[in-house]
C-alpha cells in the first residue's frame, strides 16, 4: 500500500522521463532524493531543477502532470477530432505546393514552430526563413512526391504521419526514397 505522498514521487518519476535522455543523470538522482525524504517539497524541486535543465520554465508541477508527451495544453482542452485519411490528405496539399514551384508557398505549409529535417540537406530548419531557403534550390529540381509508407499516429492533441515518399525529380527524371514525418 502505498503513502500518497510516494504516488506522488512515482508520479513525478514517470512526468520526468519525458524529459530528454540526456537529462536522465539529473532526473533519477534528484526523483530518488525525493522517494527517500518522500516528501512532497523534495519532489517539487525535483522535477523544477530537471525542467530548468532542459531550459523547460514549469510554473506549476499539477499542470505538467496533466499533459502527454509532445502534448502543448492540458488534456481537458481537447484537440479537434481528425481522422487518419484527413492526415494523410495533408500530404497532398504539401505536394501540391511543392508542384508551384514557390519557395514562399511551400514554406507556409510550415507551423511557425516546426523543424525542417530535409531530404537532400544535413542542416535542421527551425524558422521560416531556412525553410524557404531550402526550398529555393529543392525546388529547382521539380521535385513530386508519392507515398509509398505511411504510418498515422494520434494522441489527445496532437497527430503525426510518418513513413516514406519516394521524389522523382521533374528537371532530371531522378527517383529517390526518403523517410518523412
Amino acid at each position: 500500500h502505498k503513502t500518497p505522498k510516494r504516488q506522488q514521487s512515482k508520479q513525478i518519476l514517470k512526468i520526468a522521463k519525458m524529459f530528454s535522455r540526456s537529462a536522465s543523470k539529473i532526473v533519477r538522482p534528484a526523483v530518488q532524493r525525493a522517494l527517500v525524504v518522500n516528501s512532497r517539497q523534495v519532489a517539487s524541486v525535483a522535477l523544477r531543477q530537471v525542467a530548468a535543465a532542459q531550459g523547460v520554465d514549469v510554473v506549476k508541477i499539477g499542470e505538467l502532470a496533466k499533459r502527454t508527451f509532445m502534448s502543448t495544453r492540458p488534456l481537458s482542452q481537447a484537440a479537434p477530432a481528425i481522422t487518419a485519411s484527413e492526415v494523410q490528405g495533408l500530404f497532398s496539399l504539401w505536394n501540391d505546393a511543392l508542384a508551384t514551384l514557390d519557395p514562399d508557398t511551400v514554406a507556409k505549409r510550415y507551423a511557425k514552430t516546426s523543424v525542417l529535417l530535409p531530404t537532400v540537406s544535413d542542416t535542421p530548419r527551425t524558422d521560416y526563413d531556412s525553410i524557404k531557403s531550402y526550398f529555393v534550390d529543392f525546388l529547382q529540381k521539380k521535385p513530386q512526391g508519392i507515398i509509398l509508407e505511411s504510418n498515422v499516429i494520434q494522441g489527445d492533441d496532437y497527430c503525426m504521419d510518418a513513413g516514406i515518399y519516394e521524389f522523382t525529380m521533374g528537371a532530371s527524371g531522378d527517383k529517390g526514397k526518403a523517410r518523412y514525418t
